[in-house]
């Protein structure tokens, strides 16, 4: 029969492997989702910042303010992404954006990478 110290010994053992592998998972999620972000802000930098601009407000006339809260981005993920993968063309604009925002290489993935970061960047 174990002893209460032996018992105590291994019932710590366990709570420190759990605590670990927690750990762990905690970490990683945590760098998974670091990197999404620095992915998300290179594919804007790289597709979308010629016309909607480094501070998401619009550089150019008739491109939505991705900062205004009753915005382009007020809209659900999946309209989102049925507009960018699509293109859109704003009530009222002269300019519609291309599917893609011109970029045929963008992955859908990489859609739903943009819009957490435009969420994460721009809406405040």
């Amino acid at each position: 029969m174990a002893t209460g110290a032996a018992l105590m010994n291994t019932t710590f053992k366990r709570s420190l492997l759990v605590a670990s592998a927690l750990l762990a998972f905690f970490i990683m999620q945590r760098g998974w989702a670091t990197d999404d972000v620095a992915r998300g802000e290179a594919l804007y930098k790289q597709t979308c910042v010629a016309c909607h601009g480094a501070s998401g407000a619009g550089s150019l006339p008739g491109v939505p303010d991705l900062t205004k809260a009753s915005g382009s981005l007020a809209k659900p993920d999946d309209a989102l992404f049925k507009n960018i993968k699509e293109g859109f063309q704003s009530p009222g604009s002269a300019l519609a954006m291309p599917p893609k925002g011109g970029n045929p290489a963008l992955t859908d993935e990489d859609i739903r990478i943009v819009i957490q970061y435009m969420r994460s960047a721009f809406m405040r």
